[in-house]
C-alpha cells in the first residue's frame, strides 16, 4: 500500500495578511497577462534555508556512529538546532529520520567531507527513504488524518484567501491544509484538469471527447478523481493569527496563498484535508548519500523525502545511485531543494527520477546539477507555484530508449498547472499525455538544446558501469507540447542547436510540437490531437537555431482568445524589453561573481555557448559541472567530488533570497 510545516516567523503570519492587502507589481507584468501567471517569488522555504541562525545541537557525532544513535540524537534537539556530523563514513544499517519533530537539520561537514553510506533505509511512512523527514500520523489520499471536509468561499476566483470549513479537527495557525476538488467531466475547450475517467464516468464535451491521458493514474498523487489540489497555510483563525493557535471553528479562514487556479468552483465540490503533525522547517546540507547497496524494489524508494512537510530543504547534497528518486515532495510545500549534485538513478527506467513532485505546492529547485537521470525534474501530479530555477542535466541515463534525448523535465501528471521555469540549461522540456493534463506553465530564459552530448547506445536493462554511448539521434525537439498542454508561455529562451534541428513547428526535427496526441503503448488508450494547445500558446522573444533569429511574431501572441478562452488572452507586449526575472527582482545575493545576469535571452550578447549568436551562457550549476570534473559527453565512470562551498563560494547560498515582492493575486478579508 502506498501512503505516501509552520511558517518561518522572520515575517510574521499577520504580516503575510498584510503584504496580501499592499501587492505591488508583479515581475512579469507588461509580459504575461495576470490570468497566466502567479507570484512565484514565495517559492521555496519561506524565508530561505537558515544558515548562521541555528546552533549545534551536542558534540560533533564521529563518523562510524550509528544510525539509531544519530536518530535519537536528532530527537533530542531543541528547536533551531542542528546535529553535526563529522568528516569521514557513515555505514548506516536504516536510514535517518525526523518524525514530527520541527526546526531541526541534519547537517555535514560538506558533500566531500561526510559519506552516509547506507545498506537499508527507513519506512517513511509506506515511501522509503535514506532521509526522511515526516509527520507522524499517516496523512495520505487513502487515509485523510483529518477530513476531508467541505469548504465554501465567498468567491472562487484566483487569489481568493478566505474559504470556511465546514469542521476543523486538530487545525493550528500555521499549519498546510490540502485542498482539491473533483476533475472536470467535460471539456468546453478551456482550463481542463483532467485524466482519462473520472470516478469512473466516461467523459461527454462539446470539445474534444477525449481521452485525455495515455493512462489514468489519477488517483495515485492524488485522491482519486480529485487531481486538482493546493496546499496552503492557515494564518488566521477565530479571528487570531498567533501560530499554534487551535481553530475551535471552521469559518473565517484565512489562507496564504490564495487559490491559484482560475478552475475552482462549488459546482466541483471542494474538500480539504491535513496532517494532525506536520513536520515543518527542517531539512539537511552538506552530506553525501550513496544508496548503492540498498536493496531497491523497482519504483519505490528515495534518498531524501519529504512527507506532510512545511518548509523544508535539502542543500549541499550529493546523492549517488538512487531508486525511484534523489529528493520526493510528497504531500508537502515549500520545499527547497539547491546547491546539490544528483548522480545516476539506480534501474534506469520510467520511474527513475531527479527531484519528483508528488502533490506538492511551491517548491523551489535550484541552482542543482542532474547527471545520468532518467527524469531530472519530473513534475508528476497535482503540483501548482513551483519554481524549477538555474538546474543544469546532462546524459539522461535511459536504456530502454537508445538514442532517446531525455527531457530535462516533464509535466507528467494531473494538474501540474502555473509551474515557472527559468535559467534553466539542458535538453528539452515535455508536457506529455500519459497521465493527465496540464495548464498554464511558464519557459522564460532557458537554453534548451533538444540535444545532449551523448545518448545511451545499450540494450535494455544495461547497467551504467557497462553500457555503451554515442550520438543521441532521437526525440530532439526542445519544447514538447503534447494534447492538453494548454495556455503555456514560452518567453525569452534560446532553443535548438545547429545542425539538429530542420523545421519550426511541423516537419523533420522541429524546434516546437503543439498539440499532438498519441496510441499509448502499454494501455492502447488514443489520446486525441488537440488544437486548443497551439491556439492558447504564447510565443514571444525566443531565439531559435533554425530561423537563427529571435522570433517577435505578434501572431504568436493569443492576444485575441474568444468565448470560453477570452479571459487568457494576453496582449501583445508594448517592447521587446524583458525583464531579467520572473521571481528574483534583483542580481540574488548568491550569484557568482562577474557571472552574466541575465544569462540567457534575447537581450544577451556574448554568451559562451557557441552557435547561439551569443545569447546564451552556461548557468552556476553547469560551471560547477564543469570545475569538478564532469567529463564533456556527460559519462563519468564514477561520480565526481562535490562541494557546493567550494564551487559556488560560501555559506551566503544557504541563507535567505532577496525579499519576495508581495502577493500580486491575493486580497484582504475584512472581518
Amino acid at each position: 500500500m502506498k501512503r505516501f510545516g509552520q511558517l518561518f516567523l522572520s515575517l510574521s503570519l499577520v504580516a503575510l495578511g498584510a503584504l496580501a492587502a499592499h501587492a505591488q507589481t508583479p515581475l512579469w507584468s507588461g509580459v504575461l497577462s495576470s490570468s497566466r501567471a502567479v507570484n512565484w517569488s514565495n517559492a521555496g522555504a519561506s524565508g530561505g534555508i537558515p544558515s548562521g541562525s541555528w546552533t549545534q545541537c551536542g558534540s560533533t557525532i564521529p563518523a562510524g556512529t550509528s544510525a539509531a544513535t544519530i536518530n535519537s540524537d536528532i530527537a533530542a534537539c531543541p528547536a533551531h538546532t542542528y546535529v553535526q556530523l563529522g568528516s569521514g563514513t557513515f555505514n548506516l544499517t536504516t536510514g535517518l529520520v525526523v518524525n514530527s519533530h520541527n526546526n531541526v537539520e541534519i547537517r555535514g561537514m560538506g558533500a566531500n567531507s561526510t559519506f552516509l553510506v547506507f545498506s537499508n533505509v527507513d519506512q517513511c511512512q509506506g515511501t522509503y527513504a535514506s532521509i526522511c523527514f515526516e509527520s507522524s500520523d499517516v496523512n495520505w489520499n487513502g487515509g485523510p488524518s483529518n477530513g476531508p471536509v467541505n469548504w465554501t468561499a465567498s468567491s472562487y476566483s484566483p487569489g481568493t484567501n478566505s474559504i470556511s470549513l465546514a469542521s476543523a479537527p486538530n487545525l493550528k495557525v500555521g499549519n498546510p491544509i490540502i485542498l482539491d476538488q473533483l476533475d472536470a467531466t467535460s471539456d468546453v475547450g478551456s482550463v481542463l484538469v483532467a485524466a482519462t475517467t473520472s470516478g469512473g464516468n466516461p467523459y461527454t464535451s462539446p470539445g474534444s471527447p477525449g481521452p485525455y491521458s495515455g493512462q489514468n493514474d489519477d488517483g495515485e498523487a492524488n485522491r482519486a478523481g480529485r487531481g486538482q489540489v493546493q496546499i496552503v497555510t492557515v494564518t488566521q483563525c477565530d479571528g487570531v493569527t498567533t501560530a499554534g493557535h487551535s481553530c475551535s471553528s471552521g469559518s473565517n479562514i484565512t489562507i496564504s496563498p490564495g487559490l491559484y487556479m482560475p478552475t475552482w468552483s462549488a459546482s466541483q465540490a471542494p474538500q480539504a484535508w491535513w496532517a494532525n503533525s506536520p513536520v515543518e522547517n527542517v531539512g539537511i546540507q552538506d552530506v553525501s548519500i550513496d544508496d548503492t547497496a540498498v536493496g531497491w524494489s523497482p519504483g519505490s524508494g528515495s534518498a531524501i523525502t519529504f512527507f506532510n512537510t512545511l518548509n523544508g530543504w535539502a542543500r549541499g547534497v550529493r546523492t549517488v545511485d538512487t531508486s525511484r528518486n534523489a529528493v520526493w515532495a510528497y504531500y508537502s510545500a515549500h520545499i527547497t531543494v539547491r546547491d546539490s549534485y544528483f548522480f545516476l538513478s539506480r534501474n534506469s527506467t520510467s520511474t527513475s527520477y531527479g527531484f519528483e513532485c508528488f502533490t506538492s505546492s511551491d517548491d523551489l529547485v535550484e541552482n542543482n546539477i542532474f547527471q545520468a537521470i532518467v527524469g531530472p525534474l519530473t513534475i508528476n501530479g497535482s503540483c501548482e507555484g513551483l519554481v524549477l530555477g538555474y538546474n543544469y542535466s546532462i546524459l539522461g541515463f535511459y536504456t530502454s530508449s537508445a538514442g532517446y534525448v531525455m527531457p530535462i523535465s516533464n509535466l507528467h501528471g494531473i494538474n501540474t498547472d502555473l509551474n515557472l521555469y527559468e535559467g534553466n540549461v539542458g535538453s528539452l522540456i515535455s508536457g506529455d499525455d500519459f497521465h493527465g493534463t496540464h495548464n498554464l506553465n511558464t519557459f522564460f530564459r532557458n537554453y534548451l538544446a533538444g540535444n545532449y552530448p551523448s545518448c545511451t547506445n545499450s540494450a535494455f536493462g544495461t547497467a551504467y558501469a557497462s553500457a555503451t554511448f554515442a550520438a543521441c539521434t532521437a526525440d530532439q525537439t526542445p519544447v514538447q507540447l503534447m494534447a492538453f498542454s494548454r495556455f503555456f508561455n514560452v518567453i525569452g529562451n534560446v532553443l535548438g542547436q545547429p545542425g539538429i534541428q530542420t523545421a519550426y513547428q511541423s516537419g523533420g526535427t522541429p524546434i516546437y510540437e503543439a498539440g499532438g496526441g498519441y496510441t499509448d503503448g502499454m494501455t492502447g488508450t488514443v489520446v486525441p490531437n488537440d488544437p486548443v494547445t497551439a491556439q492558447t500558446l504564447m510565443r514571444w522573444g525566443n531565439y531559435d537555431t533554425v530561423n537563427a533569429a529571435v522570433q517577435w511574431n505578434s501572431s504568436e501572441v493569443p492576444s485575441s482568445l474568444t468565448g470560453v478562452q477570452a479571459p487568457y488572452s494576453n496582449s501583445v507586449p508594448s517592447s521587446h524589453t524583458l525583464p531579467d526575472s520572473f521571481y528574483y527582482s534583483t542580481q540574488p545575493s548568491w550569484w557568482p561573481s562577474g557571472k552574466a545576469w541575465p544569462l540567457i535571452g534575447p537581450d544577451v550578447t556574448g554568451g559562451n555557448i557557441t552557435g547561439l549568436a551569443g545569447h546564451a551562457n552556461t548557468n552556476p550549476a553547469e560551471d560547477c559541472y564543469v570545475a569538478s570534473g564532469g567529463a564533456a559527453n556527460g559519462v563519468n565512470a564514477t561520480p565526481f567530488a562535490f562541494d557546493a562551498d567550494s564551487c559556488y563560494g560560501g555559506t551566503s547560498l544557504s541563507g535567505p533570497p532577496p525579499a519576495p515582492q508581495p502577493p500580486s493575486n491575493l486580497s484582504a478579508t475584512v472581518d
